[in-house]
Order: C-alpha cells, then sequence, then structure tokens
C-alpha cells in the first residue's frame, strides 16, 4: 500500500510538472510573439520614417549639392 501511494503522489506530481511546463511554454510562446510584433512595428516606423526623409531631400533645391567651391 506505501509503495501504491508513493507511485501515485510520483504521477500526481509528474502530471503537475507537466502542467508547469506547459504554463510555461505557453508564456514563453506569448513572450516571444510580443517580442516579434513590437520589432515589426519598430521596422515599419523606420521604414516609415526614411521615405519622408527621402521625400524631403528629393525636394530639396534641384542643384543643391552639385557644385564643391574650393579654396585652395
Amino acid at each position: 500500500m506505501v509503495k501504491f501511494a508513493r507511485l501515485r503522489k510520483g504521477l500526481l506530481n509528474l502530471e503537475m510538472d507537466i502542467a508547469a511546463m506547459s504554463v510555461d511554454m505557453n508564456l514563453a510562446r506569448a513572450q516571444q510573439d510580443f517580442g516579434i510584433a513590437v520589432l515589426k512595428k519598430a521596422m515599419e516606423t523606420d521604414t516609415e520614417m526614411v521615405e519622408e526623409t527621402l521625400q524631403i531631400v528629393e525636394n530639396l533645391h534641384p542643384t543643391l549639392g552639385h557644385n564643391v567651391d574650393v579654396l585652395a
């Protein structure tokens, strides 16, 4: 009877360990998904900023930067 109680206790601990591992794995997956979403948003924001900067530069004076004055 004592062996059965130990075996049953061991199985309960195993079930709890599996449940805890499942929760941990799901939490890790959620954290990873969140991190990826934040990174994607940051990349989109950077892309938008670069596009806006390029538009500003293209709208500058057309001859700006074509000539360089050098004094010796």
